[in-house]
């Protein structure tokens, strides 16, 4: 298992309470496939640098995780079909 930095954007029109359910979603993707979420770090509701999907804003969330490849495999694979997310990227540290 590799340590791994990952962000993912979600869509501005939720509320708080969705954006706690979809953090911890994203979380026990990993934790269901036997790794970690060694941290969280919310930077909230940010102007984008240009438009994505019609929106302006995004709910950044960094994290940093140390996954197995099935973990990660896991995670494009969820995130990619997830309407609430807009973007999401994970790099090796």
């Amino acid at each position: 298992m590799n340590k791994y930095k990952g962000m993912y954007i979600v869509r501005p029109d939720l509320t708080e309470e969705k954006y706690a359910q979809v953090i911890e979603e994203i979380n026990k993707i990993f934790t269901d496939n036997g790794s970690t979420v060694d941290s969280v770090d919310v930077w909230g509701l940010r102007e984008m640098a240009y438009e994505i999907e019609d929106f302006r804003k995004g709910y950044y969330v960094v994290f940093l995780t140390t996954a197995s490849p099935e973990a990660l495999n896991e995670y494009n694979r969820i995130l990619n079909i997830r309407e609430d997310i807009i973007r999401h990227i994970i790099v090796k540290e």
